[in-house]
């Protein structure tokens, strides 16, 4: 039986597998674009050692177009029954900035509602979440994907990311919900350099005192910084070294493509929690 309390242990690292369902994934490239590579796909991510599988059929790269909630739950609807009913004790995510798509996937078990607009893009999505008993998670971005990086200006990218979630967190608290897991957004309205500096930082975040979640994942920040693709093994590397840094400075929840690469994170920081 599935128990999304785990997600408030915050000694134990747990592991949100990608799973897009879109043509034009900046890493996939729509690989898993159809049903039955999907659902092979998701049993590959939980035999590999994956917590959470984080179903999303929107794109929300740089320069996407918001889809509409209507289409986003058709194309969603028959995934998650089917991945809810091969995977029932497995966490599943719906990574959806839409309230009527969440609404819709709580009533069909998610546990999770990943949200990119920490709830800026549906003025509804706090008055659905608050009112179920799932987890949420709150991201920061600057604006909605086709405009967010343009706008990366900040008086200091920590503390405004920071200010952010703690007001979006107040809000959903005044609502009486709880179950916050916080996301800086990493990628989404910020410059590499500014991710970076996120990072470096991010132990600051735990001043919000609730579970972070970081998504770094073969992310420009790391392909661009090395000069290669996505798609390339030396951003792989690159992601499980960024992963361990952020799990050193507090995260205890990482959205990964490679679950197995970086399952060694969770199982070496186990251990390691074992001597504190």
């Amino acid at each position: 039986m599935r128990n999304s309390d785990i997600l408030k242990d915050e000694s134990n690292v747990k592991l949100m597998a990608i799973l897009n369902y879109t043509p034009d994934s900046f890493y996939d490239g729509g690989k898993y674009y159809s049903e039955d590579k999907f659902l092979e796909r998701s049993e590959q991510c939980v035999k590999e050692g994956a917590d959470i599988l984080d179903i999303g059929v929107a794109s929300t790269r740089p320069g996407a177009k918001l889809i509409e909630p209507e289409k986003e739950w058709e194309i969603l609807k028959p995934l998650l029954l089917q991945v809810r009913k091969q995977f029932p004790d497995v966490l599943i995510s719906i990574d959806t900035y839409n309230s009527f798509t969440a609404e819709k996937s709580i009533e069909f078990g998610a546990d999770i509602i990943n949200d990119i607009s920490g709830g800026q893009f549906d003025s509804r999505m706090f008055e659905v979440v608050s009112r179920s008993k799932i987890y949420y998670v709150l991201m920061h971005t600057s604006d909605i994907p086709e405009r967010m990086q343009q706008r990366t200006n900040y008086t200091d990218v920590v503390n405004d990311v920071k200010a952010f979630l703690k007001q979006r967190v107040r809000v959903l608290e005044e609502k009486g919900f709880s179950n916050i897991i916080v996301d800086p957004g990493f990628g989404f309205g910020k410059t590499i350099e500014q991710n970076f500096e996120l990072l470096n930082r991010l132990d600051e975040m735990k001043e919000i005192e609730k579970p972070l979640l970081v998504g770094l994942s073969r992310k420009s920040m790391i392909y661009k910084t090395l000069s290669t693709t996505p798609n390339d093994n030396s951003v792989l590397l690159g992601t499980v070294a960024l992963n361990t840094i952020a799990v050193s400075k507090g995260s205890s929840i990482l959205r990964v493509h490679d679950v197995k690469e970086n399952k060694v994170i969770k199982d070496l920081f186990r251990d390691l929690n074992c001597f504190n």
